[in-house]
């Protein structure tokens, strides 16, 4: 193998939590909430699916369907779902669902995976390339920057600066052409089958891990390793 390709949300990198996420903004923003209102507001964000990078709708709103299929394509779409969703719940300002949404891609919501420098550290001193491919609505380069990542990234392929988004193998294709390697070279980790398995179509060896909270999956990514040595 000459290549590994990462998916970012739920592989290299953990949202915070939607609670955490609602707490932060309220206060940023001088709002308060009684406690239990507060925990019940977040109950409902995380149902409704409001939190890029957190937990999937329990259901997509049938207005909202469309625009959620291809929400990735574009920085317009990928907001207007996410803040479509949101505003589902009402909060005691309509302007916190904007704050919520610009809160999310901010480098302090995000926290990499316990694994995750090793692996990438490691994959550089072999030599090996690496891609980060994602679904995503907004440049997340800051938030590798932040955590100190960056270094270890040759590539980042998103789907909103291309307008594709996986499964579609046209994303994995531009990875592997941004780092020189063959899709039969390369392996796809992500944790999602649906999109992250969409490289398969190209040749690509693919390789899932769970989408869990990072203080219960500290060693998920260090079996990569062992498919490039």
């Amino acid at each position: 193998m000459t290549a590994v390709l990462f998916d970012f949300s739920g592989t290299l990198f953990r949202i915070e939590s939607t609670e955490s996420w609602l707490r932060a903004v309220l206060a940023e923003t001088g709002h308060t909430l009684p406690e239990p209102e507060l925990k019940a507001k977040a109950r409902d964000l995380e149902t409704a699916g409001a939190l890029p990078g957190g937990a999937s709708p329990v259901e997509v709103p049938a207005d909202l369907a469309g625009l959620w299929a291809v929400r990735d394509e574009s920085a317009e779409l990928h907001r207007a779902a996410y803040t479509g969703l949101s505003r589902r719940v009402p909060l005691p300002d309509p302007g916190l669902h904007d704050a919520l949404y610009e809160r999310h891609k901010i480098p302090a919501a995000w926290a990499p995976y316990p694994d995750a420098e090793e692996v990438l550290r490691t994959l550089r001193e072999r030599g090996i390339g690496v891609g980060v491919v994602s679904n995503i609505g907004w440049d997340l380069r800051p938030v590798f920057r932040e955590h100190g990542l960056d270094r270890y990234v040759d590539a980042y392929v998103l789907s909103y600066e291309h307008g594709v988004q996986k499964p579609d193998p046209r994303l994995f294709s531009v990875a592997c052409a941004a780092l020189g390697s063959d899709p039969r070279d390369t392996v796809m980790v992500g944790d999602s089958k649906e999109a992250d398995g969409g490289a398969v179509a190209l040749g690509c060896r693919v390789h899932f891990v769970d989408h869990l909270p990072v203080t219960e999956r500290p060693d998920a990514l260090l079996p990569v390793l062992d498919l490039v040595s």
